[in-house]
């Protein structure tokens, strides 16, 4: 349905300018998700970043969809979604009509992240099968077909291996036409095909279920990639914005108090997987990392916060760091 020989509005808009984005998400030890969530929304949009994203977890935490509603009702600025909603804890057709409903509550403001999930346990918490990478490829693929195809003029018929529904449409439209911006997230070569196809925006990252992309050199080689295979679909690379994940990011004033403030949440040490995917540091520091991936050709980034109460990092991340490259 979309014609990807124009960006969509939403990309048009970021490939000139490096924007930021915060993801949020409560620890368990939370006492209360909800007001912290909501709170970090809020300060998002005070300081100016482009977008606040919740996690997609319901198995074991918060529903994103519900507090983003909220954050939509408060806010007048700052995009809204999940980087990224997994395509196996809702129907599809469910996904795209909660889409355009917040995209319509928000007026205009929603971006639909979607991937292939990763946490075996949050499967079993749902009741949903935990099938092979494979399978949840294709049933991604599935759901990007069902989804695009229901923001469409006609109602959508299909039947899949994972999905099935009979003339699904999306009746009352979203604000954002032709639809709201889609990414996809993930850095393996079917997927990044995917993206291609359907969607707008390619977002992965250094850690195992963002990717695994971590040096300079893999991250080159995977954007070439990404406009080898634009080429060879006959789409011009600047219809899709490069996206980069932080898996976790720690701002403070000093890099001695941001030091401190990463040996509180990891008292007994980093893994060897966390060295390369926690971040942390005063502005000066962090700068310089994004600084170098902005080299690379990422125009986006969305910085996890695994701790929504950690406002500092989102105030520092607004009014110290992405508005140095503003």
């Amino acid at each position: 349905m979309v014609d990807f020989r124009t960006a969509h509005p939403w990309v048009a808009a970021r490939q000139d300018n490096i924007r930021f984005a915060v993801q949020a998400f409560p620890l368990p030890d939370d006492p209360n998700p909800t007001e912290s969530v909501i709170e970090a929304g809020l300060l998002a949009e005070q300081v100016g970043l482009d977008g606040f994203f919740i996690g997609d977890h319901p198995g074991y935490h918060i529903e994103p969809w519900l507090h983003l509603a909220n954050v939509a009702a408060r806010t007048a600025n700052v995009q809204l979604g999940s980087v990224v909603n997994c395509v196996f804890h809702r129907q599809p057709s469910m996904l795209a009509r909660m889409t355009a409903d917040l995209d319509r509550i928000s007026n205009g403001r929603v971006m639909l992240g979607l991937g292939i999930g990763w946490n075996a346990d949050e499967f079993a918490q749902l009741g949903v099968q935990f099938r092979p990478v494979p399978e949840r490829q294709r049933g991604l693929e599935e759901a990007l077909q069902i989804i695009d195809g229901m923001f469409g003029p006609e109602p959508v018929t299909f039947t899949g291996e994972s999905w099935q529904v009979v003339n699904a449409h999306i009746t009352s439209p979203p604000v954002q036409r032709p639809r709201p911006p889609i990414l996809v997230a993930g850095a393996g070569e079917k997927t990044l095909r995917q993206v291609i196809r359907w969607a707008d925006i390619a977002n992965f990252g250094a850690s195992k279920n963002t990717g695994n992309v971590s040096s300079d050199e893999a991250t080159r080689q995977k954007l070439e990639l990404i406009d080898r295979l634009c080429d060879e679909a006959d789409r011009d690379p600047a219809t899709l914005l490069k996206s980069h994940f932080t898996s976790w990011l720690m701002l403070e004033e000093t890099d001695k108090a941001a030091k401190a403030k990463l040996d509180r949440y990891y008292p007994n040490g980093l893994t060897e997987e966390q060295h390369r995917t926690r971040i942390f540091g005063s502005p000066d520091t962090v700068i310089a990392y994004f600084r170098g991936l902005a080299d690379l050709g990422f125009r986006y980034f969305v910085v996890q916060i695994q701790d929504s109460r950690d406002l500092e990092t989102i105030r520092l991340l607004g009014e110290a760091v992405a508005s140095t490259f503003a």
